[in-house]
This record gives structure tokens, C-alpha cells and sequence, in this order.
């Protein structure tokens, strides 16, 4: 997998994680960057900025690291017997969405994040950008089926919170105990079956014209409530 960027390029050398090849621009002259990569001796190419756009899409402000794939973190690796919060994305598409709740949720020392397998973007580069390189500091769990895996954390003991237009202010519910906080698609929100099985739902109450916040902005404020009250 490629990553980029000088930010996450950065936080990866400073870091001990594997890094096959380095590529920058012919005029790349971030020299804490190059200092690292020639000091763990990582294979260097120089290429045009022509050839640099071909290998990523987004923004890689020349420079391109070359890394292991992400690895997913199982779903006993995020559950606990203490009170541990996790995030559950009910298909969010949105790779810079992705990446901003990542970043939020590794600032709130959120024990993991659970995404399902089908219609959700996953840990690709876009999403490491955005993250500013926290993705790979969070435990991030890929399931198969998000109404199985909610059964299975209630068994665990965990409380399950919808988000939703429609709710109780998510000021007055409580988020201490074991705790599992659902963000909703950009666009529909939960799905039925997952709002179902929800034990409660927090709404974030409007006051202008706009009816809802954007997933990740929305996620941040009420992950920090649940945070604010668990100190």
C-alpha cells in the first residue's frame, strides 16, 4: 500500500514500522524526511511530478512511502471486562470521514473502531492521510454482519447508542459502563435493523437551519460527552 504525504510520511519513519521503498519529487526538499529515510536505509527513488500523481491519487505533497498493507484487529482484541468504549460505523463511504473520525476517536482514546465488510470504505491511503497517520495507532475491527456483532457485545455487557435526528438529547444520557457508540452512513444514517437494536438513541439538537452535522464532526461531539463523562 502506498501512503503519502509529508505529515503521515513523518509519523511512519519516526515510528518502527516497516517501509519497503520511498519515493519523492525531483525537487523534495523536506530535509527531517530525507535525513530519515536515509538513516534507516530506505530504498530511495526520485521521480518526476508527472510520475509521482500516477502512483496515488490524493495529495502526496512529494512524497510516497511504500508499507505493509493495514492490519485489521480482531473483534476480542476491542472488548474488555473494564469499561471500554468503542465506536461502531454503520457504512460510512466517505474515505476523508473515515479518516476524520479515526483521528477523533485515537485523540478520545476510543479502545476500537467496528466497520462492516460491505459498503464502507476501508483503511486504504486516502484514509491514512486524513487520519494524519493515527489509523494505524487504533484498533479498527472489519465484521461481517454489524446486528450480529451489536447481539454479541450486548451479551458482553455493553450498552448499545444509536445516533439519530430523532432521540434524546445526548447530553442527558449516561455513557459510563461498557459503552458502544453507533455513527450512521453521510447520508441515510443507521439502517433500520441496526436503529432496532439500539438501546438508546442521542440526538445533537439543532438551532439553525441545518438539520444534521457531518458523520465526523457529529461522532466527535458526542464521543467527547461520553469521555467528559467518564473521567
Amino acid at each position: 500500500m502506498y501512503i503519502y504525504g509529508r505529515n503521515v510520511a513523518l509519523e511512519y519513519l519516526e515510528s518502527n514500522k516497516k517501509i519497503d521503498k520511498a519515493f519523492i519529487q525531483n525537487n523534495f526538499n523536506e530535509y527531517e524526511i530525507l535525513n530519515k529515510i536515509k538513516s534507516k536505509n530506505i530504498k530511495l527513488e526520485t521521480l518526476s511530478k508527472i510520475d509521482m500523481d500516477k502512483k496515488v491519487k490524493g495529495l502526496h505533497q512529494g512524497i510516497i512511502l511504500k508499507v505493509e498493507d493495514y492490519k485489521y484487529a480482531s473483534l476480542e482484541d476491542i472488548i474488555s471486562d473494564d469499561d471500554s468504549l468503542i465506536l461502531i460505523l454503520d457504512h460510512i463511504e466517505d474515505p476523508h470521514n473515515f479518516g476524520a473520525i479515526i483521528r477523533t476517536s485515537e485523540a478520545a482514546k476510543v479502545d476500537g473502531i467496528i466497520i462492516p465488510c460491505d459498503r464502507q470504505v476501508e483503511v486504504n491511503p486516502t484514509v491514512i492521510k486524513t487520519s494524519v497517520g493515527t489509523a494505524d495507532k487504533m484498533k479498527i475491527v472489519k465484521v461481517t454482519n454489524l446486528n450480529n456483532t451489536i447481539k454479541y457485545l450486548k451479551e458482553k455487557g455493553y450498552w448499545i447508542f444509536g445516533t439519530d435526528m430523532e432521540g434524546t438529547d445526548y447530553t442527558k444520557l449516561d455513557y459510563k459502563g461498557k459503552t458502544a457508540i453507533i455513527c450512521g452512513n453521510e447520508g441515510s444514517g443507521m439502517s433500520k435493523l441496526v436503529k432496532e437494536n439500539c438501546d438508546f438513541i442521542a440526538s445533537i439538537p439543532m438551532r439553525g437551519e441545518v438539520n444534521s452535522l457531518n458523520a465526523s464532526v457529529a461522532t466527535a461531539i458526542i464521543l467527547f460527552e461520553a469521555i467528559k463523562q467518564r473521567i
